[in-house]
């Protein structure tokens, strides 16, 4: 039992993955499964391997639909034309709201670690946002709000605010626990 919660505020497991994994990505939830219930949420992906599968994403579309990518480990270098340039390491955000559609693929690129992890979030947008204008942002450690082992991706938590342009109401957190921390 957590030192942290009363045996009334501990929930438990409703379902655990290991994914379905394609070379360095694994889904870990679809619309097929959680999706369907934890909606705006639509996949949830993990990644992690050789620094060099960073550069090897192929230009490719979306719409519709936002993506956060979390940095866990290693570091992506970053390059986009309206948004700058700079380093992604742990804790760094890359926001993309793809809105009417956008073409995206070569803004990421290997920084010095030999390997990169991460996650990446898959949103539903809302539907004023579905055909909006693309949106990125690309936000170093440094600038993201923590309190404790909590970093702030989305939304708020103990009166802090993510800067991601996210839509109101979603709340994504970044939980670092030491090992044998609760």
């Amino acid at each position: 039992m957590s030192a942290l919660l009363s045996p009334s505020a501990q929930r438990t497991i409703v379902r655990r993955t290991r994914g379905r994994g394609h070379g360095p990505i694994t889904r870990l939830m679809s619309p097929g499964d959680l999706g369907q219930v934890l909606k705006p949420f639509v996949f949830l992906d993990l990644f992690q391997g050789e620094s060099s599968f960073a550069g090897g994403m192929p230009i490719h579309p979306h719409s519709g639909l936002a993506t956060v990518t979390v940095v866990t480990e290693g570091d992506f270098r970053f390059d986009d034309a309206v948004s700058g340039e700079g380093e992604l390491a742990y804790g760094g955000v890359e926001w993309m709201r793809s809105g009417g559609g956008v073409w995206h693929g070569k803004e990421l690129s290997p920084g010095q670690s030999p390997r990169i992890a991460g996650f990446q979030l898959w949103l539903a947008l809302p539907p004023e946002l579905e055909n909006g204008p693309v949106d990125s942002q690309y936000i170093e450690a440094k600038a993201m709000p923590a309190s404790g082992p909590v970093t702030v991706i989305l939304g708020e938590y103990a009166g802090l605010r993510s800067p991601v342009r996210a839509p109101e109401g979603v709340h994504y957190l970044l939980v670092t626990l030491q090992p044998g921390q609760a």
